[in-house]
């Protein structure tokens, strides 16, 4: 969700090359806020010993984030316009308060039965059960596909549609996030208990 703020970084600075930096910025603290989340998660398999306590916890994490997303809609004012400079520090934050490494806690812990999974989950969950290199690795792959999405998307809004597609076509995903969210944390409960 960070590409409008890319293609405002380029109309701020007026330059081309701006798009291409900004959608990198954006990408250093998206990945940083993957890291964030999954190395310390990748050291919690050592506790197969509070595997039911941690599920249970990381579920209840997940639904009170939803849960608070759901309640506080409004997005700070202050946030609505960030400086180029600060593209990195405001991806690492918003990624981290939105939950993005979150979506794959469930995964890292083995919340996903194997007869239940898809490929994707199955190779997800088998490259981060080794170690917090995986979790790299995945976070790396993860950041990979972020950047390439949102930066055809910048590149699209800004080189061609222009900024009134902004306005006629803009629609928020926040509220379908946060109930995903909280219904990720509750089937993560009962898949615990």
């Amino acid at each position: 969700m960070g590409w409008p703020l890319a293609v405002s970084a380029a109309l701020i600075e007026r330059r081309r090359m701006a798009l291409p930096a900004a959608i990198g910025a954006l990408g250093v603290g998206h990945f940083l806020a993957m890291l964030a989340i999954l190395v310390p998660f990748s050291t919690m398999t050592l506790l197969l010993v509070w595997q039911e306590q941690i599920r249970v916890g990381a579920g209840i994490l997940v639904i009170a984030v939803g849960v608070f997303l759901l309640i506080y809609r409004r997005h700070p004012r202050f946030l609505a316009r960030v400086p180029p400079q600060r593209l990195a520090l405001w991806s690492f934050l918003v990624a981290t308060a939105h939950g993005a490494a979150l979506m794959l806690v469930p995964i890292y812990l083995g919340l996903c039965t194997s007869a239940a999974q898809s490929a994707g989950h199955r190779a997800a969950a088998a490259l981060m059960q080794a170690s917090a290199s995986k979790a790299v690795l995945v976070a790396s792959v993860h950041t990979f596909a972020m950047v390439a999405a949102g930066g055809t998307a910048a590149a699209a809004v800004y080189y061609w549609l222009g900024l009134k597609i902004i306005s006629k076509g803009w629609f928020n995903l926040d509220r379908i996030w946060a109930a995903s969210l909280v219904i990720v944390g509750i089937l993560a409960i009962a898949l615990a208990v």
